[in-house]
């Protein structure tokens, strides 16, 4: 809130690119917004402190989720991991033990859970690392060390490193260790054997990601919740320096007291989780439900743990045209978008047609009846140079959105420059 993103992205826009099927999701006004986001910021504190935890999980899981469906203009990777870390923490007790609620009822307290409720966040994070190593066995990726051998120069200013980063053979390490490193991390994380070890390559890896290419805060929760892979003494350890740290007594001789659900509560948990996750093994695969390159169509690309692979820009123009009078117009894009939504909307398809399907809207309420509304798109993609994108033919406001459909209106991408 402090450096204005939340009248940036959800109060100044006039218009926001919604996911499929969430249209009623709209901005709540600006001191709805800023409430929303002052509750997410008081859900965080309570679910630190094991305080209202139950509550408070599911607010912050709500209103997180919320926030994030109002427009995809603003969706990365790590805001998707964080919706779905908040909705499996409200299925665990994780207030029962090292917690506030336990001090207003006693009773709450337990000594041992079921494997499961650790188990559904190391299956997550494998998940997540897997997906993401595979995503990276590609042509542009290892063959051609894109988009890193674009990126990695622009840090050439940093002390000591710097030229290193202006090598070619710099970005394919990087690029053959980020796939290896992604492919193989969640499972030598669950090997006790390898598991600290495993560990400190996480550290390496997020913390050099952090600094390099300032993505934000997922280097550094990554770094956090990978520490569910450690035992349950490494976490009492934990405890323990937490308890000294904030001046908490610690009792002794503490009683076992084990965690029990009943039967229609397993059965219920069971069946969410199986879900769950098998929504998690298929979204990363429906890519192949298309047809052309991913990263051109990005068809299939949202939700699916890629990270980081593509430098891709653009530039879009709009035209509408009245049918009855063969008049045609240029739209200026700035009346109605945000840079950062325009720059955005430029190369991915599906915003382009929600856009054109707007101003066929605005259009018609300035008394053009069925206005043709075509797009005339260049994109550049991993350096390739820019091309056209869009088929300029095509009447977008005549097109429909599918959820699973192929977007005709994408132009192939050709690797000869059109």
């Amino acid at each position: 809130m402090m450096r204005g993103w939340v009248s940036e992205f959800y109060i100044k826009p006039r218009f926001h690119f919604t996911f499929y099927g969430f249209d009623w999701v709209k901005p709540l006004g600006e001191k709805g917004m800023y409430a929303l986001f002052a509750l997410m910021a008081v859900c965080t504190v309570l679910i630190a402190a094991g305080l209202l935890y139950r509550l408070a999980t599911a607010l912050f899981f709500l209103s997180f989720t919320y926030v994030e469906l109002i427009d995809k203009t603003t969706y990365l990777n790590h805001y998707y991991f964080v919706s779905i870390m908040a909705l499996l923490l409200i299925t665990v007790p994780a207030n029962r033990y090292f917690a506030l609620d336990i001090w207003l009822k006693p009773r709450l307290r337990v000594t041992h859970i079921p494997s499961w409720c650790l188990n559904i966040f190391k299956l997550q994070l494998v998940l997540v690392y897997f997906f993401a190593g595979l995503s990276k066995i590609s042509y542009d990726w290892l063959i051609a060390a894109e988009p890193l051998r674009i990126w990695l120069p622009a840090n050439s200013h940093l002390w000591l490193i710097g030229g290193l980063l202006t090598r070619l053979w710099v970005a394919y390490v990087f690029s053959w260790f980020g796939m290896l490193f992604d492919l193989l991390i969640g499972f030598f994380l669950l090997h006790n054997r390898y598991r600290k070890w495993a560990y400190v390559l996480v550290l390496i890896f997020h913390l050099s990601t952090g600094w390099f290419f300032k993505i934000g805060m997922f280097p550094y929760i990554m770094i956090a919740v990978t520490l569910v892979f450690f035992s349950a003494k490494t976490h009492l350890h934990i405890i323990c320096w937490l308890r000294k740290m904030l001046l908490i007594r610690s009792k002794q001789a503490e009683k076992d007291v084990i965690y029990h659900q009943s039967v229609w509560h397993n059965r219920i948990a069971g069946a969410f989780f199986t879900v769950h996750f098998l929504l998690q093994l298929i979204l990363p695969f429906r890519y192949l439900l298309y047809p052309g390159k991913l990263y051109w169509t990005e068809e299939g690309y949202r939700f699916s743990w890629r990270v980081m692979l593509m430098e891709k820009g653009g530039t879009a123009f709009f035209h509408v045209k009245d049918p009855a009078t063969g008049k045609s117009a240029e739209v200026i894009n700035a009346q109605y978008l945000t840079e950062f939504q325009e720059n955005m909307m430029a190369t991915q398809p599906d915003m382009i047609l929600q856009y054109a399907h707007f101003l066929a809207a605005e259009y018609q309420k300035k008394g053009i009846a069925n206005p043709i509304v075509t797009a005339e798109s260049y994109v550049t993609l991993n350096g390739s140079g820019s091309r056209l994108y869009i088929d300029t033919t095509i009447n977008l406001a005549k097109e429909q959105e599918t959820l699973f459909g192929h977007k005709r209106w994408i132009r192939p991408f050709n690797k000869k420059k059109q």
